[in-house]
């Protein structure tokens, strides 16, 4: 009597046969992409790990027998500034921009010879050091020291009424710059991520290094670009998920120039020309591929193709 509803009871408000397969399936891939998240997330810890190996103390003692030898031959005081990615803490092995300012006295270098600067310092370098083929290396701006197994850049400089000023990239005048400005700047940005921002500047540089020549950017306009891209960003605030912000976004932004806060220049990224020149839009084009690429090694969980993304096969 009475049992007859029994049965439609029973399956009374019991999930279709078909949504229950696709929730299951549904829990089980959320289940796999939080595992393959983690994954990913000790890989990237341990490749910054292998990037944050630089013997910083060891620099700074070379740094200080620099400033020891340049102040005996100078009689005057050598101030070293960290102004590179030394002292933003961007530093990856072998990538790094300028690891110091070498700040000299006003009357060492002549007031109207920005072009005799940099050849002024490698020549004191290499009568310290040794004229030995490849010790001290003259670039645009800055000079190279190799020393006990390292390389440091140091770009020579002269106090300024508003901060320092380097031999203009022509050579004929000086340029202001104000190094300290963008530290910080780049400090409080990492700061509002969680201190994610320094993280993922690193890995986007060990990125960056395996591209074609033509196509890397600078580190320092890297880092700029880096700041611009995370401006407003509400995501969330992991190095993987960030990481792959960062590629997904910084073209379209690297098509237009980056005003330079330093002072240094006018732009940070001069080197690629006026904005949507076909440089920038090659350099975009290749930082787009490896958004992509990321994006699809997430879809397949794939940790060999996030390993190879960052050339650590």
């Amino acid at each position: 009597m009475g049992g007859g509803g029994g049965s439609g009871g029973y399956f009374y408000g019991t999930p279709e046969p078909q949504k229950l397969v696709q929730s299951i399936r549904t829990a089980e891939q959320e289940t796999a992409d939080q595992e393959f998240s983690s994954y990913v997330s000790t890989f990237l810890a341990d490749a910054l790990a292998q990037f944050n190996t630089r013997d910083a103390e060891g620099t700074q003692e070379i740094l200080e027998k620099v400033k020891a030898e340049l102040s005996d031959e100078f009689e005057t005081t050598v101030g070293l500034i960290f102004g590179g990615s030394v002292a933003k803490h961007t530093y990856v092995d072998g990538l790094s921009d300028v690891d110091a300012l070498v700040i000299l006295k006003a009357e060492v270098i002549e007031e109207d010879s920005p072009a005799k600067l940099v050849h002024l310092f490698a020549e004191k370098l290499r009568a310290r050091f040794g004229k030995a083929e490849g010790l001290v290396k003259e670039g645009a701006l800055a000079v190279t020291l190799k020393i006990e197994g390292k390389e440091i850049q140091l770009l020579p400089a002269m106090r300024s009424a508003t901060g320092f000023k380097i031999a203009a990239p022509d050579g004929r005048g000086w340029a202001s710059i104000n190094p300290q400005k963008f530290a910080e700047k780049l400090t409080s940005t990492n700061q509002a991520l969680d201190g994610k921002l320094v993280p993922v500047i690193k890995l986007a540089k060990s990125i960056n290094s395996t591209l074609p020549e033509q196509r890397q950017l600078s580190g320092y306009h890297l880092e700029s670009l880096a700041i611009n891209v995370f401006k407003g960003y509400n995501g969330a605030t992991t190095t993987k998920a960030m990481l792959r912000y960062f590629f997904e976004n910084a073209g379209e932004q690297c098509k237009s120039p980056i005003r330079d806060s330093t002072g240094q220049s006018i732009h940070v990224d001069g080197y690629l020309g006026e904005a949507n020149s076909l440089q920038r839009l090659v350099v975009a084009d290749a930082l787009g591929r490896i958004g992509r690429r990321l994006a699809n090694a997430d879809g397949a969980r794939s940790l060999q193709e996030w390993r190879s993304i960052l050339g650590l096969e």
